[in-house]
């Protein structure tokens, strides 16, 4: 197995090239992000495989001499295990060197729409509790007229280099700087109120713009809305996950949205011109005489916007003929009439049912 080639990188890429082609595929083939793509998750194991051998400068020496088996050792996510690259990934590692040199994590929270937001487009406020600037010390982590100097140790790197032997010959690796913590900046007397972070946590509202036709689990990306990194690097993203609560009349499929026309017996049977509220607006629908259950009706560009791409979908309405079942004595014996003038069998009326009905026109 190609490491290199699954990564998308030559055999002369840079420790941080290797690292940005991870993160960038690791985000692309996420199972999260790619729910009806059974493949993405095989793929998201093969590019997370990759960068555990590729990622640490001495497995990467071993895969370069003898290959996948030599990088691995047996163990295919190099005894780390995905927890591991998960936290590369999301960026919680524990290094003090991981936190100095990379930008904030992302972040996600949850949107719930109703389906007529989700038809028409919303902007929509989301509360995240996330990292911060710190204001008191404008991300520097120095309280104020403290002095903030280069680490003498790793020369403002944040890494120290490290040789030593081996049955393989001579291994060099790099580690986080001991002296400054990997930050490559020794700060004598750090702020208060970030206690040398140079962000605080804090809940952040933001306005979403959500685009007319989102589906439910669409996924967001506010780009530099995630948490800040430590010290004045650069914030992560934001990811907003859609969800869209079920509707007590329309039923989305796609673009297209489904509902149900219910009318009387008697429109179904002489026919009638009626009006149907639709998400956003009305349409007339025209029920031919005789028309029934399951009938269906159809209406273009009257659905779903669609989002990638011009127009709308469609509306399907599916006729129901109500059978009335509070008929009042009147009523009955009109409909009795009808029967048989029809020569239709019907059952007969309930005991002194008749009568009180004919008592009151006697």
């Amino acid at each position: 197995m190609d490491y290199y080639k699954i990564l998308g990188v030559d055999r002369s890429a840079t420790q941080d090239d290797i690292k940005r082609s991870y993160r960038r595929l690791a985000r692309e083939l996420h199972p999260d992000a790619n729910p009806d793509d059974p493949e993405s998750e095989t793929k998201f194991k093969q590019v997370a495989e990759a960068y555990e051998a590729l990622g640490d400068p001495e497995k990467r020496a071993r895969y370069d001499r003898f290959g996948s088996s030599g990088s691995r050792g047996g163990d295919p996510f190099g005894g780390g295990g995905l927890g591991d690259l998960f936290d590369v990934f999301f960026n919680t590692g524990s290094q003090a060197s991981e936190a100095a040199q990379q930008r904030g994590a992302d972040l996600e929270v949850l949107a719930q729409l109703t389906l007529e937001q989700a038809v028409t487009g919303v902007t929509k406020d989301v509360t995240v509790r996330t990292a911060i600037t710190c204001d008191t010390c404008e991300a520097t982590g120095a309280a104020k007229g403290s002095e903030v100097r280069r680490c003498d140790q790793c020369g403002g790197t944040g890494q120290v280099r490290q040789v030593r032997q081996s049955i393989l010959g001579q291994m060099v690796s790099t580690a986080a700087c001991a002296r400054c913590a990997g930050d490559g900046q020794i700060i004598s007397d750090p702020c208060g109120d970030c206690s040398g972070e140079g962000r605080t946590v804090k809940e952040q509202t933001y306005s979403v713009d959500v685009p007319a036709g989102v589906g439910n689990g669409s996924t967001l990306r506010l780009t530099g809305r995630g948490a800040v990194g430590r010290r004045g690097t650069g914030a992560g993203d934001l990811y907003v996950q859609i969800r869209v609560s079920e509707h007590a009349k329309f039923v989305r499929d796609g673009d297209d949205l489904f509902a149900e026309l219910h009318v009387p017996v008697t429109q179904a049977a002489l026919g009638a011109n009626l009006l149907f509220d639709s998400i956003d607006g009305s349409v007339e629908v025209a029920v031919a005489a005789g028309s029934q259950t399951g009938s269906r009706f159809r209406f273009r560009d009257q659905g779903v916007p669609r989002l990638q791409g011009r127009g709308r979908g469609d509306l399907v309405l599916t006729l129901v003929v109500d059978t009335p079942t509070d008929l009042n004595p009147e009523q009955q014996e009109l409909l009795r009439q009808f029967a048989k003038e029809r020569s239709e069998d019907v059952k007969e009326p309930e005991d002194g049912l008749l009568d009180k009905f004919k008592s009151k026109f006697s």
